[in-house]
């Protein structure tokens, strides 16, 4: 008997190509594709939903933006939020600062109490308690009171 002289391939070529051209389209083709889709229709929201005080990024409204004056409401503690960067409280929580605040502030209890009663955000259906958005209850109280807020307005 022969033996077969002729040289051996390698039998993990096909493997190696697989890996190489999965990671091309999984890991570069395919996050271009998406990235460039959601750029195209909807920006505001693939960059993170920044929001401006008169023209100037002032914070996201996906992310705790770190308000630490006592003269604003304050996302939670991180102990407190899975991921330590919640942007938004309970009801419960945002009236428990409003004494804080308002001493801090001079602004009467009850317009705070109006402030975040009009800007309660739902929940659906029966999953999980009402909320509000930090950002956006600091941004109101910035732009209806800029005599106390004056250090955070180019007005």
């Amino acid at each position: 008997m022969s033996e077969n002289t002729t040289p051996r391939k390698n039998k993990y070529a096909p493997i190696i190509g697989i890996a190489i051209i999965s990671l091309l389209i999984c890991g570069l083709f395919f996050p271009l594709l998406i990235t460039g889709i959601a750029q195209a229709t909807m920006p505001y929201q693939a960059n993170g939903e920044i929001v401006k005080l008169n023209g100037v990024p002032v914070g996201s409204n996906l992310i705790d933006n770190n308000f630490t004056l006592p003269i604003f409401f304050h996302a939670r503690p991180a102990n407190e939020s899975a991921s330590g960067v919640d942007p938004d409280i309970t009801m419960p929580e945002a009236y428990s600062q409003i004494p804080g605040i308002s001493n801090a502030t001079g602004i009467p209890s009850s317009a705070l109490t109006a402030i975040i009663n009009s800007h309660e955000r739902g929940t659906f259906w029966i999953f999980g308690s009402p909320y509000i958005n930090v950002l956006q209850v600091n941004l109101i109280l910035i732009n209806d009171y800029p005599a106390v807020y004056s250090n955070f307005t180019n007005s």
